[in-house]
């Protein structure tokens, strides 16, 4: 049976259930502005993601490494959740996500390293925060790690640096990436010692992203969490990328709901429940709200 696009039919699904678990992909900020370099307009479309986003490649070249970070790093800051973002933040709050599905918890995965989504929340919030107290929201597990993080390669601390897109003058002063200025020579050679530095040892400084043949953050939690779900929303990403994408089918293996939504059909579409297509940030409020939009459904809570 092909999946039904019933909003009433999925909010009746969501009423009934228990356990909800949320697995996010590109698609949910590409209405932000944030692609990945998968696709065909994509960060630095003339490299290999694997000559980029591995620790090999890090050894062998971290001046290349950190140029392409550094320009990740910078369009990230410079953009703003969605009204998709918003909704999974709504989800995270306890008694919103009693107002849909009141007997249910919530789980948010996503895999995108833009923070976004810890943003939004972080908004939502602030929003709701009227000095009463309030119940903290559901786990949100950034599964492969944070473009706004670094690690020291030596001490192995872990920091959050949201206040300076470059990290250090270098990185600066580098010009446009080779996929918009057009020439090799827009990437410069900046010596080791001019890199981002460890402000506690001194050490050389790598993206706090999970590379290929890294592993993923969170998988006790998140195994934990999908295993006692009834109900699976995949928010703008395809069923190829794993292991977010072995959470739908063990979802669906275990008698519960999945609902995708995303632009277009991919493939495992037809073993889903619902599906949904369009932009996220319009087909996702609208399946769990309505016509309101969610800062109206935010404001008209509560305080």
């Amino acid at each position: 049976m092909a999946p039904s696009n019933s909003v009433t039919a999925f909010r009746d699904a969501l009423r009934q259930s228990k356990s909800i678990v949320a697995v996010a992909g590109a698609g949910l900020s590409a209405a932000s502005g944030i692609s990945t370099f998968r696709d065909k307009g994509g960060y630095w479309k003339k490299y290999d993601p694997r000559s980029l986003a591995t620790p090999e490649a890090f050894a062998e070249n971290p001046s290349l490494v950190w140029q392409f970070y550094h320009y990740r790093r910078s369009r990230v800051m410079e953009a703003s959740p969605n009204a998709a973002h918003y909704a999974l933040a709504t989800l995270s709050l306890p008694e919103l996500l009693g107002t849909i599905a009141p007997q249910a918890n919530f789980t948010f995965i996503t895999q995108n390293v833009d923070s976004l989504s810890t943003r939004a929340l972080n908004e939502v919030l602030q929003k709701r925060n009227s000095g009463a107290t309030i119940p903290p929201p559901a786990p949100l597990y950034e599964m492969h790690g944070r473009l706004a993080d670094t690690i020291c390669t030596s001490c192995k601390r872990k920091e959050t640096n949201l206040a300076n897109k470059s990290l250090c003058p270098a990185l600066e002063t580098t010009g446009a990436p080779p996929a918009y200025g057009e020439s090799e020579d827009a990437v410069a050679d900046i010596p080791l010692a001019e890199l981002p530095q460890c402000g506690h040892c001194g050490g050389l400084l790598r993206p706090g992203v999970v590379w290929f043949g890294e592993t993923p953050l969170h998988l006790d939690e998140i195994d934990e969490a999908v295993g006692s779900a009834d109900m699976c929303l995949v928010v703008g990403t395809s069923s190829t990328v794993y292991p977010a994408a072995g959470y739908a089918y063990e979802v669906s293996s275990q008698g519960g709901k999945v609902a995708i939504f995303n632009m277009e059909r991919t493939d495992g579409d037809d073993e889903s429940d619902f599906l949904f297509l369009g932009p996220c940030e319009q087909t996702l409020p609208d399946a769990l709200f309505g016509d309101r939009s969610q800062d109206q459904k935010l404001q008209s809570e509560p305080q």
